[in-house]
């Protein structure tokens, strides 16, 4: 356990050290990409995704039998 909390402190340092050496349009093009993760993963997910399964049935019992209907279903 001791040796992977190490690895995990190399590869924090590694990081943390290329990413305060970086030139500024290094920081620029990180933070570029960071927004658009955003855009697609948390405001497309909000918008576009509902939680079908939540919305539509009121239990877990009757999400998961929903489910498993669909993956039995033979077509």
């Amino acid at each position: 356990m001791n040796s992977f909390v190490s690895l995990l402190k190399r590869i924090f340092r590694f990081y943390y050290e290329g990413f305060t050496t970086m030139s500024w349009w290094g920081k620029r093009i990180w933070t570029i990409l960071l927004i658009k993760l955003f855009i697609i993963f948390l405001i497309l997910k909000l918008f576009f995704f509902p939680d079908f399964l939540k919305k539509n049935y009121r239990t877990d019992k009757q999400r998961s039998e929903h489910v498993l209907e669909q993956l039995t279903k033979q077509h």
